[in-house]
């Protein structure tokens, strides 16, 4: 083999990414931890801000630059199949019994958010906007940034904790499912505000997504609820194909459109029938692929870009992510926690749902991600949310617990069994 053939340092580099993310996330299961927090601490010490810093060799040797083209690329691909998991899960259904007060805490969950990322946009564009930015753009994405809740480490969370059926968990997951369709929509005006030329390309853009959409939900579901009639009698390999074919074909076309691959493969996993062992067979095959094996190398990824010794010569840095988090934990746990109070919920059970709603996890990576190739943030201000994320994740476990206690949970509580349906991982 050529000494420029990447093969052996990528065969090198994609366990030890695998191995190092599956012992972070051990070791925050013994915590009481969700296995991401782990996953993305893990991504950040494999990076500049521990490992580069203290022997970058080391970090160059683990990760030079012929490999990390395609550490990337399989991270993307892990993350396009999560993202149609996380479509195939989302189920507005929940909302039954809980429509108002759902409707009520997902839109202060959203609209206080959003308004307080505004203003904070606002404050830090002149020092954090990349050259060439606009205002629009830079503020509606720190609008969004601030505004993210995690629905599948939401579910993880009440599953470990013995709360994914009860009345506190179905609320919980439905203000959840109403918050990720609101954002993704959201994110996807920000892609086309960000790559259109003028007015006129971002409106075609929009356009364009909008009749994606409709064509998704009013074409292509009915077909795939055909098929999924006939795909138990097909073999499992058969619709394993067909599902991550549909996905990447969907991505695809709105890679084209210009609003990112990412929101391709969730539309698809929101049009994809949820009925059928075979469907739920190959789901299952997917995601025990694409969890422990491709979505750390996005861990990575994630990691390599985050440079937290960046913030240590400014102490104003410091203070400009303090103030990020006060924005994140009031705009989100407050919004939420204030609504659900105002539609008569106890206190206790109010602050809980807050809590959930301010846990951001793997989908706060996913939009900062996108956020900073698009060159709408920068790498201090990416550096910055990725801390945002990782800390108001980290606190919703805890928080529970605590607010959990005076109803007779243990801080361990048990682990029930998982439903079918439920989305594992981060």
């Amino acid at each position: 083999m050529s000494s420029a053939d990447p093969l052996p340092a990528l065969l090198v580099a994609v366990p030890v990414v695998i191995l190092a993310c599956q012992a972070g996330a051990a070791v925050c299961r013994r915590f009481g931890q969700p296995p991401v927090v782990g996953e993305i601490a893990t991504g950040i010490l494999l990076g500049p801000s521990l490992l580069g810093w203290l022997w970058p060799q080391a970090q160059h040797a683990l990760f030079p630059p012929t490999v990390l083209p395609y550490t990337s690329v399989l991270g993307q691909l892990g993350l396009l199949a999560f993202m149609f998991l996380v479509g195939l899960e989302l189920d507005l259904k929940s909302l039954r019994g809980h429509t108002r007060v759902a409707v009520a805490v997902s839109q202060a969950g959203m609209l206080l958010p959003l308004a307080l990322g505004a203003l904070l946009a606002l404050a830090m564009y002149g020092g954090f906007a990349p050259d060439g930015v606009g205002r629009m753009p830079f503020t509606l994405f720190m609008a969004v940034a601030m505004s993210i809740t995690a629905f599948p480490v939401l579910a993880r969370i009440l599953i470990d904790r013995g709360l994914y059926g009860t009345p506190l968990g179905a609320l919980a997951m439905a203000c959840a499912a109403v918050d990720d369709v609101v954002a993704w929509c959201l994110l996807a005006l920000v892609v086309a505000l960000s790559t259109a030329g003028s007015p006129m390309e971002a409106a075609t853009t929009a356009g364009l997504a909008v009749a994606f959409t409709l064509v998704m939900l009013y074409a292509v579901r009915p077909l795939l609820a055909r098929w999924s009639a006939r795909a138990d009698r097909s073999g499992d390999a058969a619709v394993l194909v067909a599902l991550f074919s549909g996905l990447s074909l969907s991505a695809l076309a709105t890679d084209l459109i210009g609003v990112h691959a990412l929101f391709g493969a969730f539309l698809f996993g929101v049009v994809t029938p949820r009925t059928g062992q075979r469907i739920e067979a190959s789901a299952a095959r997917l995601r025990a692929f694409t969890v422990p094996v491709l979505l750390p190398l996005f861990f990575v990824h994630t990691g390599l870009r985050t440079d937290v010794g960046g913030l240590t010569g400014a102490p104003e840095l410091w203070l400009w992510t303090a103030a990020i988090l006060f924005v994140a934990f009031l705009g989100k746990w407050g919004g939420a926690a204030g609504a659900a109070r105002a539609c008569g919920r106890p206190w206790r059970e109010a602050l809980s749902i807050g809590a959930l709603m301010n846990c951001r996890g793997l989908t706060e990576l996913v939009v900062l991600n996108v956020g900073l190739e698009l060159g709408v943030i920068g790498p201090q201000l990416f550096t910055m949310l990725v801390l945002m994320a990782l800390v108001t994740t980290a606190i919703t476990s805890p928080a529970l617990t605590r607010l959990r206690a005076g109803k007779g949970v243990s801080r361990r509580a048990p682990v029930q069994a998982e439903p079918e349906n439920a989305l594992s991982g981060p």
